[in-house]
Order: structure tokens, then sequence, then C-alpha cells
């Protein structure tokens, strides 16, 4: 049940739980938020496990609309998705290395620090659990699965791996009053997305606007060769903010003995996390994870799983009866089926030239702000003109009609005090050779919530 009294002696039991993983992950050299703000890029590619230089790439590909999924400072399969998608946007070749083009078309997104400070209130403190059960029968017994830890909600509030956070802040209690320092990520977007397209091999979801331009585009897993997610085009119906899940044996899979429908609460760590995006397709829809650091390891149920961050911010860019969702067929990739991104001439020689990308920076020193107007100018002088802002929308929650999103690939557990589910290596080995993992993070749920009211049926997760 949800607790609201006790707050700090559960932070500190899931800080107490965590300590013996974390000791094993962070082995590597620690680095400071003063450190990623100093970090820039001279040649060759990001630098293998974790770095202060990685973390700012990766707030960098947030701001820039390029979700890189959590921010860690790792290398790995979801940040080069990332640089990948970042290229395809901005019309360069597609590799996923990093290179002067891709750090000069960063900068503008650079002109304020990637780090910041934040003081931890006791309302961050508020609303957690002391534990998530596997069991979905005593999952079922809840009424709100909720964060475990200050950690836990913070990380997805900045868009981190919650050990991240700590690695950032040694020796500091990740409770009320303490001052910590965490990332600067991006705003939420504010577009109109009417296309959506989903591509399995590349593990992309990319949202365009009337006009055909990029708005966003997030990592994702989508469904496994046993329970593959839908083909063709389909429609969005509606959108449900911390939707509650129900479990349906006879449709898709039996979790230990549980036999019967059972309807599991809302919160960030339930199975779709704090979004569920319906399709016209019954029970498929694009919803976020509790295990945003799994992101690239569970298979999902048929359906398009995403950070609880993205999935919050795509909600609010579709329309119901208006989005359309591709899912692409093996073989073909979402270049094939856009218009092409003319390549800009030598950005980084532009910017050079500009005074706005220095070569190199002073060593020890924070890096200095990027000249927005000089860079600006030189990119949109080399890319034949500026580009166009997103038309603002406003947010779409209606569910009136909503279907219950029901079985879908069991949560694993984030860490804390949330015990491992059994389920996890069935899931993982149906994940089809899924890209190498990096640890990721989660976001706060989203105010109020609403629930489906059509009956149950079974669904994909």
């Amino acid at each position: 049940m949800p607790l609201t009294r006790r707050p700090l002696r559960v932070a500190a039991l899931s800080m107490t739980l965590l300590a013996t993983p974390f000791a094993l992950w962070a082995q590597d050299a620690p680095f400071t938020g003063a450190d990623i703000d100093a970090a820039v890029w001279t040649a060759g590619d990001l630098p293998s496990g974790r770095s202060a230089l990685t973390a700012r790439v990766q707030i960098l590909l947030d701001r820039s609309g390029v979700s890189p999924g959590v921010v860690d400072g790792f290398r790995g399969g979801m940040s080069e998705t990332a640089i990948k998608a970042f290229e395809r946007k901005n019309g360069l070749a597609v590799d996923g290395v990093m290179d002067a083009d891709v750090w000069a078309l960063l900068q503008p997104h650079a002109t304020t620090p990637v780090t910041q400070d934040y003081t931890i209130t006791r309302a961050d403190a508020e609303g957690l659990v002391e534990s998530v059960p596997t069991d979905y029968a005593e999952k079922a017994k809840m009424t709100w699965l909720g964060y475990t830890s200050v950690a836990e909600k913070l990380a997805e509030r900045f868009h981190m791996d919650e050990r991240f956070i700590q690695f950032l802040n040694p020796g500091k209690a990740i409770a009320p009053g303490e001052t910590i320092t965490v990332m600067a990520p991006a705003k939420p977007l504010k577009g109109q997305v009417v296309r959506i397209i989903v591509d399995k091999a590349a593990h992309r979801v990319a949202a365009y606007d009337a006009g055909g331009r990029l708005v966003a585009d997030y990592p994702a897993t989508v469904g496994s060769s046993s329970t593959p997610s839908p083909t063709g085009t389909h429609k969005v119906e509606a959108v449900a903010t911390n939707p509650e899940y129900t479990y349906n044996p006879k449709i898709n899979f039996q979790q230990g003995e549980n036999t019967e429908v059972l309807r599991i609460p809302p919160g960030p760590n339930g199975p779709v996390g704090t979004v569920w995006i319906d399709l016209d397709k019954p029970t498929y829809g694009i919803h976020g994870t509790p295990t945003p650091s799994r992101l690239f390891v569970n298979a999902s149920y048929g359906c398009v799983r995403l950070t609880n961050w993205d999935a919050e911010e795509l909600a609010h860019m579709v329309k119901a009866g208006t989005t359309v969702v591709e899912f692409l067929d093996p073989g073909v990739s979402i270049a094939d089926v856009t218009d092409p991104v003319a390549p800009p001439a030598p950005v980084a020689a532009a910017a050079i030239e500009a005074g706005a990308l220095p070569l190199s920076w002073p060593a020890g020193g924070v890096a200095p702000r990027a000249r927005p107007t000089a860079l600006g100018a030189a990119m949109a002088t080399a890319a034949g003109g500026a580009v166009p802002p997103v038309t603002a929308a406003a947010p779409n929650t209606s569910a009136a009609t909503l279907p219950r999103p029901a079985a879908g690939a069991s949560p694993e557990a984030p860490g804390g005090s949330i015990a491992a589910d059994p389920l996890a290596a069935a899931l993982d080995s149906a994940s089809d050779g899924i890209l190498p993992v990096q640890p990721a993070e989660t976001p706060e749920p989203a105010s109020g919530f609403v629930l489906p009211t059509a009956p149950l049926t079974g669904a994909d997760g």
C-alpha cells in the first residue's frame, strides 16, 4: 500500500538494498557534474564504458528531441541508436559514431549547463511504496504501484538511471533536505504528431508533424518473435495516463499459479508504466515501462514499449482519430518511408569558422557555452535555411473508450526493494538479439489518472 508516513525509512531501505549491486556497477573512474559540463569531444567515437563526455552527449541528444533513453554516461545500445537517429534527422551519414558534424549540430542545445543542483523536498519522499511484489495476485491487492525510493522517483524526473544519481553524489543521502547533482534534460516537447513510424529493427519510434518534419525520436522495444507487433498502419484511438492493467492468462501467458483474470492497479511500476496510447487494433498500444534501464532487454508482448517520460511526452502530442502509427516491414527503415533530409554543407567547418565551435577547451575548465546566434547562422547557412518551429498543440488525454491494456511483458524489478521477476529470463530469451544494453532511467507519473471503462479483454504489454 502507498506509504505517506514513513518515506525516510523507505528511502534508506532502498539505498541499502542497492548498495551491493551499485558497488559492482561503479568500478570505473569517478567524475562530477562539473566534469560533465566541461566535457568536450575532440576526435573519435565516444569512450567505451562510462564517461562524462557520453553523459553530456546524452543530454544534448535529449534536448534535441532525439531521446537516448536513460542518461547514465554509458556508451551503449540506446546511445548508439540515438546518434543514428540524430544523424538521420540532420541528413548526415548514419553510422551511430560520434564525429565533428554530430558534435557541431548538438551545440545549439548546449547553451545552458547540462547538470544542475537540486534540493530534495519532503514531497519527493511522499507516495512511495515499500516494495512491489513479483506475483501478479499480490500486485492486484495493492492500490498504487508507486516508486520504491526517492532515487527512483528523481531518476525518472531527470531522465537518469537511479544508480547514476548515486554515482554523481557519493556519500550523500538521497533524502529530503539534501542537495544533489542531477542532469538538466529538455522540457517536454509541445507539438502535434500526425504520423508515428515504428522500426523494430532499429529499436526506434519516430514522430512526425503534418509537414513531414521529425518532431521526436525515441528508443523502443517492439514485440518479439513469439508475440510480434502488428503490421501495417493503425490509428490512435485514445490515451490513458496511469492506466490499470489487465492480466489474462487465457490471452497471453500464465504468471506463476495465477489462472484468473486480475486487475493490476496503476502506477509508474505497473506493467505498462504511466501511459497507454491505445491503437485501433484491439489490445495493442504504445506504453511506458517500470524498468527503463532494461528497455533493450525485456521483450514486449506485441506492443511498443518506451521509457515513461518518452511515452508521456508522445501522449501529449498525438490526437485520437488522427494520428496514424505505421509498423515497418522487415528490411524497411524509417529513411525508406520518409522524405530525404538534405545533408548540411561542412557543418563543423562552418561553425568553427564562425567562431562558435572551438576545437578544444582549457584543461580542467568549464566548457564555454556555444554562441547560439553565430552557430545557428552557420548551420542554417550550411543546411540551406532555418528549421521551422514545432507547432504547439494541447495535450490529449481522453480515455473514455479505452480498453484496459491486459497481460503484457512482466515488468522486471527496477532495483531497490523490488524483487526480480521470474519471467525475466523467458522474456529476455524472446527479445531476438536486441542491441547491447546500457543502464537506464524513469519519469515521474502524470498528475491524476484516467481509468479505461471498456470490458476486460486480453491485451499485449
